[in-house]
């Protein structure tokens, strides 16, 4: 259990916009060191301003979250300025849709390299320093969070390749934790898992790398990229209510953290249907307009 904050280090990724960003605004009010990093040099440079504006101590760096070298250079870095840092917000990601088989090899080398690749390096550089500072100092405490989402624990249709990159971060965050409880008390995990909430995801195609861009969007992906929009645009809960939510779960030693816990009903259909070997339940049982209007866009209706 967490129990101080103020003088402590913390790393975020995605720190430019939605969830990073308002984690970090929350860590400055608590008085704690912050190591930025985002792949958008405008985002990162006002969110930088910003938080040093308060008084906070902030290292920025601009990289890509699944290129392993220039991750490895960061986390010694924080090393060489902070020491191991306390806190690990390994919250990057990118959204994509479309039909799985329309997706190209580039879409998935994009979205698992961002999505899943970055919380890898994210866990692989920095617990073994966290473990070591632990080691060292009985009274050391640290806690990694991973963003996944709601799509990390259900697989809604026309969503594959964000689907896939999320279970896996689900999965890897679970096993973390199992990992970290056979060898420290010092140190916890969570895994983040929000629904549809007004972050810049739903337009991350803005930062995609000239090498693994297509030519042209299919039918299926336009039709995703505009109901996505749709849903995130719409969304009541706030990126900062649930950066609030990351830090009581950090505090009360909790694991799984929700922005929507009445989604938690398709999570349990999704189990029923497992347990029983039944075919998987229609996504869109309880609004059933929204399938429809799904299916005759796909069709061409």
């Amino acid at each position: 259990m967490i129990t101080n904050f103020k003088g402590k280090t913390a790393v975020l990724t995605g720190a430019g916009s939605g969830f990073g960003l308002e984690c970090a605004r929350l860590g400055a009010a608590l008085g704690m060191n912050l190591v930025l990093v985002d792949v958008q040099q405008d985002a990162l440079d006002q969110a930088s301003a910003e938080l040093q504006a308060t008084g906070a101590q902030v290292l920025a760096f601009r990289l890509d979250v699944s290129n392993a070298e220039q991750m490895q250079a960061m986390s010694r870095a924080v090393l060489e300025h902070f020491g191991a840092p306390h806190f690990v917000f390994n919250n990057a990601g990118v959204g994509s849709g479309g039909l799985l088989w329309e997706n190209s090899v580039k879409d998935w080398e994009w979205v698992l390299g961002v999505n899943l690749w970055g919380v890898i390096h994210g866990v692989r550089l920095f617990v073994p320093m966290m473990l070591e500072a632990a080691a060292k100092d009985p009274a050391w405490q640290g806690h990694i969070v991973n963003t996944a989402s709601m799509a990390g624990l259900l697989n809604p249709p026309n969503m594959g390749v964000y689907n896939v990159s999320k279970h896996a971060v689900v999965s890897l965050s679970e096993t973390l934790y199992q990992d970290l409880q056979l060898v420290t008390d010092q140190i916890g995990a969570s895994v983040l898992c929000p629904f549809f909430v007004p972050t810049g995801i739903s337009q991350s195609h803005r930062n995609r790398p000239a090498e693994l861009s297509n030519s042209k969007p299919t039918k299926s992906q336009l039709i995703q990229q505009a109901m996505t929009d749709k849903a995130v645009g719409s969304g009541k809960v706030t990126a900062a209510g649930v950066a609030q939510k990351v830090f009581d779960a950090m505090v009360a030693d909790q694991f799984y953290i929700y922005s929507h816990p009445q989604a938690i009903h398709s999570v349990q259909t999704r189990m029923e249907d497992i347990l029983q070997a039944r075919n998987p339940t229609d996504p869109f049982a309880d609004k059933p307009e929204i399938g429809a209007q799904l299916k005759r866009a796909l069709r061409g209706a």
